[in-house]
């Protein structure tokens, strides 16, 4: 196998190249998606904390990881 296989994202839990930065998503500056921001304002109310409404994709994901380890929730 060449190292360029080796590097394929397999789509299996803990696949190193399954996941993606959010900060070089081509799409990480389109606003929030619904669910992200109903799962975000879930685990910011759990929280005590205050959410901006007008959150990117890229934001809102980076903020989603902070605040289930943060909560316990998720992982």
């Amino acid at each position: 196998m060449s190292e360029s296989e080796s590097k394929v994202n397999t789509g299996q839990p803990g696949d190193p190249t399954a996941e993606k930065d959010p900060n070089d998503w081509v799409t990480g500056d389109e606003p929030a998606t619904g669910a992200q921001k109903s799962y975000l304002s879930t685990l910011a109310q759990q929280a005590g904390e205050d959410v901006p409404t007008d959150i990117s994709k890229a934001d809102a994901s980076i903020k989603i990881d902070e605040l289930q380890e943060e909560t316990g929730r998720g992982k």
